[in-house]
């Protein structure tokens, strides 16, 4: 239950995070104005406090591993939202960090 747990607030601290920069950058760059960019503000406070739920006690382990889902994540939101196509060298890149993630926040440790 606690892998499940920690998947789930890395889901959601990406979705936050990833939404959140997605937001100022199209307040910005689309000029689509201050509502937009304020969102995006509230987004990644979200994601710092979302950020604080995971089981793991290590502030490193947890930003290092974040890393990882931040990368995949962003592919996916760039698809879903922006109609960007990953290339196979991104898609193989993904799923590098992805099996980084999976190393990082849940093999065995010795105590």
């Amino acid at each position: 239950m606690t892998v499940l747990r920690s998947i789930v607030l890395f889901a959601l601290a990406a979705v936050a995070e990833i939404g959140g920069a997605w937001l100022i950058w199209q307040g910005v760059r689309e000029h689509r104005g201050w509502g937009w960019m304020g969102a995006g503000v509230i987004a990644l406070g979200v994601y710092g406090f979302v950020a604080t739920l995971q089981p793991d006690a290590d502030f490193g382990r947890i930003l290092a591993a974040y890393g990882g889902v931040f990368v995949a994540g962003s592919l996916a939101w760039g698809m879903a939202m922006d109609g960007f196509r990953p290339d196979r060298w991104d898609v193989i890149g993904a799923a590098v960090c992805l099996v980084g993630v999976t190393m990082i926040m849940y093999m065995p440790r010795s105590s």
